[in-house]
């Protein structure tokens, strides 16, 4: 079976221009689809309104392939799970993520040409079995390193495991494909393309649920290989780890026919299988299988695969063997392979013997390892934390802390003043809590990150008013309350009485704080459980609301499968759970409840009576569908909307239902997103009832129509999935938590609230904006960003430090050249000259704000961005500097000081031909002190009142200075003019040799000696910039003037005077000799 590239430009291009949406198999291919259906957004008018990343980088996140480029061992590629692609050209101190414009974000594999090492190919699809992969769209190939990219086909094998590039001929490409994990069907086995991944051919695995996890190529001989297929199906139920299809083969023709080998190997059904070969013997070859019910096997052929010895009872553990099970054979001693494992396992003796690697200082989950060809004792490994290097063949190890790949499930948000914090249930990486920005000119920092409870994180809470109190979980249920002064935490997981079955708690179960009552709280396992004193005491409020199904007695394969088989639900979320939970703000007691078993219950009375959505009578809902999320309306008691999701069942088609009756009947609203897409969470805006937002696998919408239509949210995010959503209500932030790039927050997002697409009727829009917090950023670490730490320091940005404007513009204002070469290339005109000249004298056109004073004075002109849509520009909180321009100066960019904190307002403007001309609304906005940024020794406005004495008395120095340069010049221009006068004067001569030296007298006292400065030795008495800058001690505080420099500023305005008059003086000789040179005939000089 030949199977031919999809994707194709022709293809691309036919989609744009007809404008629909093509599904290339009855499943749901996610193809093309996440670039080309951006709804209604042909404008891309959102695209300003950038998401901000604040890390965290502190443990990262899931590694799943690593590249060391043979010919530069500094250059690394890296695939992360769920965060695409990364590359380093400088062994890790700076990164580039180099697939964020492409469909899929779920990395499997990694190869380099051996060839040529700037062709990267990439397999997409996570190679794991896990219950959280998100899945690809097939094989991508660059040629340049990895700058652009190329879909070279096998689109529907969801997970790529493996590829090969053939040593000699780089045309043959081998792709193990595991194909889908929660369905059969698709591509799934071995596929070889002979023309670079035009085409591909099949030649190992079946249609339905066997594929191929691992393929390994002889060293000595390219076309002998070895390949493991894998039988595999998870469900939301289960997980089947194995079945009669794995197995292990051997090709000797480069993979076009295969051969079953059998000797010595398990006669039952075997699981997931890591493949290695030894690099110093070829006839080595060593397989890790999996075995029934989590045992497996290390078996060992020294003959090519025809016979197998069973070495050890090796197998990986942790979360399960479909997590690991890599080989890994080291290049520089015989017989030492690793085995991926939640704590690695390394053998010394080909696999008889394994020990666990040493990890005390490294994070565990091991899935990719890469030695270096000239280094026996460098090993790079990545694992659920990220990179980790060792020098010293695994006795210590450095972590590369730089790399913000960490996948969150859940998020909350406090409201800690004045900048909240960002709490995030994690995958193996704790639940983590940051800032949502700093008070230092750094940024967020690693260290400003810190962990609240371990394990895997999910759903936190917070409480409103409290910031002190954060509830936290490790998976199925165990919540703890923390305590931020304390640091403490306590566990108030509740539990069943005697009697009473175990409670079933989800892998991410749901917890709410009541927006009723700050201390109540609802907890969620098969019931619903309510505390009224923030966890310390519990009370079952329902019965079991799920279908309580048994989930062995659930089908795998299509069937119902026996005891004897790779059974592994070890980690893996309880069955028939609740998931969602939600509490009307509007009606107390009116609770929704949403199960991953296809349940929705409704209790309008605190919980004593419940009543069952039946979802057969939901058109266009899957009866199998789990219940992301369920939110009550804010606004109206009756409405309710709901999240479902049935990737679980090989369905990616999104599914959002709104209810207008407390649930009773549901309308269908999905139509108008992208298929292909499925959905996790929706929250409403608190103050315009028709916003919504929505977290989907590849991104996020909004609708301001009351979900009548959606817009994607493309600014400053790569393609990621968007696991969850919270929204910080003081500030109007929207924070994203993703399942792959750490925490994104769209800072102030109120402008949606006003703007209607394709209802902007006016020029332009200026937004309103939120109130500025005025303060002095600290410099925790120093004067720079990085502050000398090196290049690897992460840190994430802050928002831009002062007032952020929002404005939109209908469109561009084009200059005259703009307008020509739109109007010939519609025209097919000549140019003309006059024209051209008149575009070469053009102030070319610019788009300004204009920031006033209260008494509507203009105290600042911002030149911002000319660009249509949406723009966003912020203000520093400084003033126009009113200083000498010179020709030296002329394209500075120079502020003056910190304004006061004060009510101030700001309008729009264009400038065209260069005249100003307002094109929106003034607006209003509150510049506020921050009170615990503020020494209150003294009064604010005085101290900036003292800040602008300080700017004034400055721009009069540099005005002095500059002058006294002149008169330098003009004494020159009288030495030259007397050395050419046709007669001599000799009291003319002399005037004009005072006036240098009092000149260079007065210089001198002014800016010091010129021969102590060039070899830095100090003035004998302080010059007028020693007093200047001892007064402007306070400029960095905001405690204001100390009497040291009060005094300072005296001295400095009394010497100002002093050297003024002295230099009037000068001037007034200057004018009255050049006056006398006119007497002896000199040549005619401009004095300035």
């Amino acid at each position: 079976m030949i199977l031919k590239n999809k994707n194709s430009l022709f293809l691309i291009i036919s989609m744009i221009l007809i404008g629909t949406i093509l599904s290339l198999n009855a499943k749901g291919n996610i193809n093309f689809l996440n670039k080309y259906s951006l709804i209604n957004d042909s404008l891309n008018n959102y695209n300003a309104l950038e998401f901000r990343s604040i890390g965290p980088a502190l443990m990262s996140g899931r590694i799943s392939d690593i590249v060391i480029n043979p010919n530069n061992e500094n250059e690394w590629i890296v695939a992360t799970g769920s965060g695409g692609v990364w590359k380093t050209t400088n062994a890790g101190t700076t990164w580039n993520p180099i697939f964020d414009n492409e469909n899929s974000f779920s990395i499997g594999c990694l190869a380099l040409d051996p060839n040529n090492p700037k062709i990267i190919w990439v397999g997409t699809g996570e190679n794991v079995g896990g219950r959280h992969v998100s899945l690809g769209d097939g094989i991508y190939r660059s040629v340049d390193g990895g700058e652009t990219w190329n879909n070279m086909g096998l689109n529907e094998s969801e997970h790529i495991s493996k590829i090969i590039v053939d040593k000699k001929n780089s045309n043959n490409v081998l792709v193990a494909a595991q194909g889908p994990l929660w369905s059969k069907g698709g591509q799934r086995g071995l596929y070889k393309s002979v023309d670079g991944g035009n085409t591909w051919q099949k030649t190992l695995g079946d249609n339905e649920w066997v594929g191929a996890t691992d393929v390994i190529q002889d060293y000595s001989n390219p076309d002998i290989l070895y390949a493991a297929t894998w039988q595999r199906h998870r469900t939301v139920a289960g997980y089947m780890g194995g079945g009669p299809g794995t197995a292990i083969y051997k090709s000797t023709d480069l993979g076009d026919t295969w051969v079953k080998l059998t000797n010595g190997l398990p006669s039952s059904n075997m699981g997931k299988i890591g493949l290695g070969i030894s690099f110093h013997n070829p006839q080595i070859i060593y397989a890790a299988i999996e075995l029934d019910r989590r045992r497996g096997g290390f078996f060992r052929s020294n003959d090519g695969g025809q016979n197998w010895i069973k070495m050890s009872d090796a197998v990986s553990g942790g979360t399960g063997p479909h997590y690991y099970q890599e080989l890994y054979v080291s290049p520089h001693n015989f017989d030492e392979v690793y085995l991926a494992d939640n704590y690695m396992q390394v053998s010394y003796d080909g696999g008889k013997n394994f020990s666990r690697m040493n990890e005390s200082e490294k994070h565990v989950d091991n899935h990719a390892v890469a030695f270096k060809k000239n280094d026996k004792n460098y090993i790079l490994v990545g694992c659920d934390g990220g990179l980790y290097e060792s020098f010293d063949k695994t006795k210590n190890w450095k972590f590369v802390n730089n790399m913000p790949i960490t996948q969150f499930y859940k998020i909350a948000v406090d409201d800690a003043y004045p900048f909240y914090n960002v709490y995030g249930g994690t995958q193996d990486n704790n639940t983590q809590g940051g800032p949502s920005r700093t008070d230092n000119l750094h940024g967020i920092r690693n260290s400003d990150w810190f962990v609240v409870l371990g394990g895997d994180g999910h759903q936190p809470a917070t409480e409103p008013g409290n910031p002190n109190i954060v509830y936290s979980q490790w998976q199925r249920g165990n919540l703890n309350r923390h305590n931020r002064i304390t640091g403490e935490n306590t566990n108030i997981k509740p539990h069943p009485e005697i009697g009473e079955k175990s409670e079933r708690f989800n892998w991410d179960s749901p917890i709410i704080v009541s927006p009723h009552k700050n201390e109540r709280i609802y907890f969620a396992s098969q019931r619903v459980w309510k505390s009224e004193d923030r966890g310390d005491s519990w009370t079952p409020i329902s019965p079991d609301l799920t279908k309580n199904i048994e989930r062995i007695s659930t089908k795998f394969y299509d069937k119902h499968q026996n005891w004897e088989n790779a059974w592994d639900i070890y980690a893996m979320s309880n069955y028939s759970t609740i998931t969602s939970l939600s509490e009307s703000s509007i009606k107390e007691g009116l609770i929704y409840v949403g199960t991953d078993d296809g349940v929705i219950q409704v209790t309008e009375d605190g919980g004593s009576n419940w009543r069952k959505v039946n979802f057969n009578k939901i058109s266009g809902l899957p009866t199998t569908s789990f219940v992301n999320d369920i939110k009550a309306d804010l606004f109206d008691e009756n409405k309710v909307i709901a999240v479902f999701d049935n990737h679980k069942y090989g369905d990616y088609n999104p599914y959002l239902f709104f209810s207008n009756d407390k649930g009773k009947t549901w309308k269908n609203i999905s139509p108008k997103l992208p298929k292909n897409t499925f959905l996790w969470r929706i929250v409403q805006d608190h103050i315009d009832e028709k916003l919504f937002f929505l977290g989907t696998e590849f991104g996020v919408y909004f609708s301001n129509d009351g979900t009548k239509s959606w817009y994607k949210l493309n600014g400053g995010l790569p393609n990621i999935s968007v696991r969850d959503l919270a929204i910080q209500k003081r500030e109007n932030d929207l924070v994203l938590g993703t399942f792959g790039r750490g925490i994104y927050i769209l800072d102030d997002y109120s402008c949606l609230r006003e703007f209607k697409n394709l209802e902007i009727s006016n020029e332009a829009v200026l937004f309103d904006s939120r109130n500025t917090h005025w303060y002095i950023q600290n410099r925790v670490l120093g004067s720079t960003k990085k502050a000398s730490q090196g290049d690897n320091f992460f840190v994430a940005d802050n928002p831009p430090f002062g007032t952020i404007f929002t404005y939109y513009l209908s469109e561009k204002y084009l200059s005259l050249q703009e307008k020509r070469i739109k109007e010939e290339k519609k025209n097919n005109q000549k140019p003309i000259w006059s024209k051209i000249e008149i575009e070469l004298n053009e102030i070319s056109p610019s788009v300004w704000i204009f920031i006033y004073s209260k008494e509507n004075e203009i105290i600042r002109k911002i030149k911002a961005k000319n660009n249509q849509g949406f723009n966003r520009i912020s203000w520093d909180l400084k003033s126009d500097a009113h200083y000498l321009i010179t020709d030296k100066n002329i394209s500075d960019n120079i502020s003056g000081n910190m304004v006061k904190p004060d009510k101030y307002h700001a309008q729009l403007y264009k400038k065209i031909n260069g005249k100003f001309y307002p094109i929106s609304n003034k607006i209003e906005f509150n510049v506020k002190a921050l009170s615990s940024h503020i020494d209150n020794s003294q009064n604010i406005d005085r101290v900036v009142d003292y800040w602008e004495n300080i700017e004034r008395l400055k721009r009069n120095l540099y005005e002095l200075s500059d002058k006294i340069d002149v008169s330098h010049l003009n004494v020159n221009k009288l030495l030259k003019a007397y050395s050419l006068s046709a007669k001599i004067d000799s009291s003319i001569e002399r005037k004009i040799l005072e006036i240098r030296n009092e000149l260079n007298e007065l210089n001198e006292k002014f800016n010091g000696s010129k021969s102590k400065k060039e070899i830095g030795e100090q003035n004998e008495y302080p010059t007028i910039w020693s007093f200047l800058w001892s007064a402007s001690g306070s400029s960095s505080s905001t405690y204001g003037p100390t009497d040291t420099q009060l005094k300072s500023l005296q001295n400095t305005k009394i010497l100002y005077q002093q050297y003024k008059n002295q230099l009037l003086k000068i001037d007034s000789k200057i004018i009255s000799v050049n006056k006398n040179l006119k007497k002896i005939n000199a040549p005619t000089i401009n004095v300035r």
